[in-house]
């Protein structure tokens, strides 16, 4: 299973959680896209998945929190208590034993960040 993780401000449209998607370089097809919980009711983050016809996964805060993120923002570290917001939902979301195929990415416009995770599924 491959999820695409996404942290993201607020004012964050599907065009910028897609550019951020765009922008991992990867061509591998996604099957889920995830977040932490609290975001996952986003109009944006919603479009892009009723666009993609994808599933979300709701990544719960404390279950962020324990996953090993390969990029450190300070900023998201002292928001959520992860150094990737979108790095630890892909790989919380695609389960125990997960491996980063892409580290943390932005969207050009900045609101956005992705990174993929493959993994058994949670």
């Amino acid at each position: 299973m491959i999820v695409a993780g996404f942290g993201f401000q607020s004012a964050a449209t599907a065009a910028s959680l897609r550019d951020a998607l765009s922008e991992t370089g990867s061509q591998t097809t996604v099957d889920a896209i995830a977040t932490i919980d609290d975001k996952t009711c986003a109009k944006g983050f919603r479009t892009l998945a009723a666009d993609m016809s994808l599933p979300i996964i709701a990544v719960s805060a404390p279950a962020l929190r324990k996953q090993v993120t390969q990029t450190q923002s300070a900023v998201s570290q002292a928001a959520r208590g992860t150094g990737s917001v979108a790095e630890a939902a892909a790989l919380a979301a695609a389960g125990p034993g997960a491996k980063l195929l892409a580290p943390r990415v932005k969207s050009s416009d900045g609101k956005a960040t992705c990174a993929l995770a493959i993994g058994e599924g949670a």
